[in-house]
């Protein structure tokens, strides 16, 4: 019994001791330097393991934790100890990490770091930080070999870190270099939730440019409704003006009479589609994806997603996982008031087809960064993680929902009667095939969307974020 109560004490001080999950330190607490990606800064999509140049890591053997998400391993964050000993609030003067000798491989990639420009990041507290490896002066390249981290803290949280290096060491075959770092703890008055304001560069937009940008998408959003709503206005105010004069007639006249406007294909609409199966598969993941953009939005507006990081992409992940009842529901119930009768298949491919589109294009891609050793390589164990959601999450909530869509509203409960013949429809004119009015329709949707576009993708293939700033 005295075992059993020592082992719970044990646990319970473990559970309240301080680090990056809960965020709060008390004094004398392990903080934890991770090392992430070295690569060059002008492209943060080419980036390569911090231990692939040849640094080399501290004494230190091992730690109290170690911390992964699911949603890291998927954006290919393979996070490393560095082996470097930092304790809350303890000053540490210039100390050393390891020596490293030089030859001649050794010598060459780090020039060719050098040369390129490679900058690497670590995360203390889940705060990124930034450092150069080195620098060419005169044709000759110089590597930083010391860092000096000043850390703020508000209390018992951390707030800001800032990475200071310096100490240039000559690249030269045979020399030994010995890396050393400092740490300096600085009172802050900044606010945990505040902390990360300054990542958000305001110098980085033109803020006229930008907010010029939404105000042309607003105005063409508005130019494309009005245009439609006027064509239709149009049509059917010509519609209702001979429908009124059909009321005025007896029934013998207005079956004799002849179908015009929108009655010459009303019974003609509600027809089952040539692939009624593909079609209801992908009405039921519109509507899942629609409820997962909703959720993502909501959760990033009353929270703070992009704080953790991979909080983004594990609340899109869990979100689509939750609502997959909403998919089988309204692709399973459209299937069967369409009258398809293989309900399984549809409910099949319903569940697998945005997985497989992207799972499939993501594992291809992720075994060609396997060959080259890209660090945003996923492992195995992360893609059969990923595997294992769609099979025992994702398709049994589909089944579900896909069950009692059927039950509930699988009935055809159509406003009109289906023609038993199909109406005939005549040839048209080369501008009206579905090609060109599929490019033609884009151009005004891609001109109100392009410019936010382009801010978008520089946020996920640079290395600035997208906000639109309340100032």
């Amino acid at each position: 019994m005295l075992k059993t109560v020592i082992a719970l004490a044990a646990l319970w001080i473990l559970a309240v001791r301080g680090d990056e999950h809960n965020h709060i330190y008390e004094p004398d607490d392990e903080v934890v330097l991770w090392m992430n990606t070295v690569g060059p800064y002008s492209n943060r999509q080419e980036t390569y393991a911090y231990f692939s140049l040849p640094f080399c890591a501290g004494m230190k053997p091992n730690i109290n934790h170690y911390h992964e998400t699911l949603s890291e391993a998927l954006q290919g964050v393979e996070l490393e100890f560095s082996g470097v000993e930092i304790v809350f609030r303890d000053d540490i003067t210039m100390t050393e990490i390891c020596m490293v000798e030089l030859n001649e491989e050794k010598v060459r990639a780090f020039s060719y770091a050098v040369k390129n420009d490679y900058w690497y990041q670590m995360y203390i507290d889940d705060l990124p930080i930034w450092g150069k490896v080195g620098e060419k002066e005169d044709k000759k390249y110089y590597i930083y070999t010391h860092k000096k981290f000043d850390i703020g803290y508000n209390g018992k949280q951390i707030v800001d870190v800032n990475l200071q290096t310096d100490r240039k060491e000559l690249l030269t075959p045979g020399a030994k270099i010995k890396f050393t770092y400092e740490v300096n703890w600085k009172p802050n008055n900044v606010k945990f939730e505040d902390r990360f304001d300054k990542y958000l560069d305001p110098t980085f937009f033109q803020h006229r440019i930008h907010w010029f940008s939404i105000f042309n998408s607003f105005m063409m959003v508005i130019f494309l409704v009005g245009l439609v709503s006027m064509i239709l206005m149009r049509t059917l105010r010509k519609d209702y003006q001979r429908y009124s004069k059909d009321e005025e007639m007896d029934d013998m006249e207005r079956d004799l009479g002849d179908e015009y406007g929108w009655k010459q294909v009303h019974g003609d609409v509600f027809r089952s589609p040539s692939n009624n199966m593909f079609f209801s598969a992908l009405v039921g993941t519109g509507y899942q994806l629609t409820s997962v953009v909703f959720c993502v939005i909501i959760f990033a507006i009353f929270g703070e997603l992009y704080t953790e990081r991979g909080s983004m992409l594990s609340t899109a992940l869990f979100a689509y996982a939750g609502t997959s009842p909403l998919n089988g529901y309204f692709g399973g119930s459209l299937y069967a008031r369409q009258g398809g009768k293989v309900w399984i298949k549809q409910m099949l491919l319903s569940a697998f087809l945005i997985p497989l589109c992207v799972c499939g294009t993501a594992f291809f891609i992720n075994f060609i960064a396997l060959y080259y050793h890209a660090s945003r390589a996923l492992p195995f164990g992360t893609m059969l993680a990923v595997t294992c959601i769609c099979i025992f999450i994702i398709l049994p909530m589909t089944l579900v929902g896909t069950v009692v869509g059927r039950n509930l509203n699988g009935q055809p409960d159509f406003p009109c009667r289906v023609n038993a013949v199909p109406r005939p429809i005549p040839e048209k004119k080369w501008f009206m095939e579905p090609y060109f009015i599929v490019l033609l329709g884009g151009v005004l949707p891609f001109g109100s969307i392009f410019i936010e576009m382009y801010f978008i993708f520089t946020s996920f293939w640079a290395y600035k974020i997208y906000y639109v700033s309340r100032r």
